[in-house]
Order: C-alpha cells, then sequence, then structure tokens
C-alpha cells in the first residue's frame, strides 16, 4: 500500500482517481491548490504524487521543481496530468523532474498501469544536501551558517530559515502566505507583514544595494522571488 496525494482542482476528477486508487489499495489523499500541496508534502511526504499542471494558487511545473529541490522531497515520484499534449508541453514537464506524464482525457486502465509501472521503477533519488551557493551566497545547511564573499554574515534563525527557502526554490515565485507556513509554521496567527520585514533585514546583509535588490526581488501583489 501507498500513500499517494492527488493534486487536482477538478473535484470529480480527483474523486474519480481517488477512488480507483482506494480500490487497488492505496491510502489516498487529494487537495486543489499547489500551495497547500507543498504545504501538505513537506510536512508528511507521501510515496507518490499525482500533479496537475494547471493550479490555482502555484502551477504543477512550479511546485514539482520545488518537491524536487527540497532534499526532503526530492525521492517522490511524480506523475503529471495536463490537457496539454503538444511535444514541447511533454518535455517542459519531464525536465521539471515528472517521472511521467499523462495527457487529459485518459482512460482509468492506462493510468492505473502508469501509477504502477511508476511506483515499481520509482527512484531512491537520495539528494544530500549540505549546502546552499549562489554565485558569492552560500548556506552551510549543516552548521546553519551562512557566507557572503566567505565571510560569515549574522543572521537570525527567521532569517536563516527564510533564505534557506527562498534559495532552495530559486526562480520561483513563494508567496507570503507561503513563506509564512514554512518558516513561522501553520498555526502562526500573527501579521502576514512580518514576511516583508525579514525580508527587508535579509536584504540589508545579503543584498548589494538593499534599495535595489538583485537577488531577493519583489513580485508585487504575490510575494517574493530569489533570482539565480
Amino acid at each position: 500500500m501507498a500513500r499517494i496525494l492527488i493534486v487536482e482542482d477538478d473535484t470529480v476528477l480527483a474523486e474519480t482517481l481517488a477512488d480507483n486508487l482506494s480500490h487497488e489499495g492505496h491510502k489516498v489523499s487529494t487537495v486543489a491548490d499547489g500551495e497547500s500541496a507543498y504545504r501538505r508534502i513537506t510536512n508528511k511526504a507521501p510515496d507518490l504524487i499525482i500533479l496537475d499542471v494547471m493550479l490555482p494558487k502555484l502551477d504543477g511545473l512550479s511546485l514539482c521543481r520545488m518537491v524536487r529541490r527540497n532534499p526532503e522531497t526530492a525521492h517522490i515520484p511524480i506523475i503529471m496530468l495536463t490537457a496539454r499534449s503538444g511535444e514541447v508541453d511533454k518535455i517542459v514537464g519531464l525536465e521539471s523532474g515528472a517521472d511521467d506524464y499523462i495527457v487529459k482525457p485518459f482512460g482509468l486502465g492506462e493510468f492505473l498501469a502508469r501509477v504502477r509501472a511508476v511506483m515499481r521503477r520509482a527512484p531512491s533519488r537520495a539528494l544530500v544536501q549540505d549546502e546552499l551557493v549562489s554565485g558569492s551566497l552560500r548556506l552551510d545547511m549543516i552548521g546553519r551558517h551562512a557566507y557572503l564573499d566567505e565571510q560569515e554574515i549574522n543572521l537570525s534563525n527567521k532569517e536563516y530559515n527564510l533564505l534557506v527557502e527562498l534559495m532552495r526554490n530559486k526562480n520561483v515565485v513563494l508567496s507570503r502566505d507561503l513563506l509564512l507556513s514554512k518558516v513561522w509554521g501553520a498555526d502562526y496567527f500573527g501579521d502576514p507583514r512580518t514576511v516583508d520585514v525579514h525580508i527587508r533585514w535579509l536584504r540589508k546583509k545579503i543584498e548589494p544595494d538593499a534599495s535595489n535588490p538583485t537577488r531577493i526581488v519583489t513580485v508585487r501583489g504575490i510575494g517574493y522571488r530569489f533570482e539565480g
């Protein structure tokens, strides 16, 4: 029995797939948006992810990349579902880290066969990451030290954890809510603007010019992206 997470905003399709996988003996849960899925995956990693490409809040391709870049989740096999059948779309999906790519509409027999095949060949992607590096910025993940131009910089625990989350998902836009949940915890009920305050403090320590940031970029109305 495998623990399978279905990330699909079409509730009818999600329930249909969940029912059929449950009949196969698997323990199945569903979630309808990318941000909720990432929180679920990092809190309790499933054995397999069924991932739709077009999702609210965080699209499937970005979520797939985030899962692959996180050492704690990089090993999880992913089957991507999409209505896009073009060769380029398939290449993008596979290069984002998907193990298989199923084009909608599809038959349930084919779907279940592909699930079995992916589970049989599921790679043990042990990704041991002891440091994160971007240009002159380096994080020692074991000792929890941060260096800029090989000079250690003093970061608080929250600043360090925030920078880790951003650097692990470089070039991916992370919303304030997602950062708040990952760094401060899902039970945090304080002011969401605390993320902005810590970003401002971080920029003063790692940006060549904090007034014109080039590492931690603001994506207006959404959140932040670490550019690497």
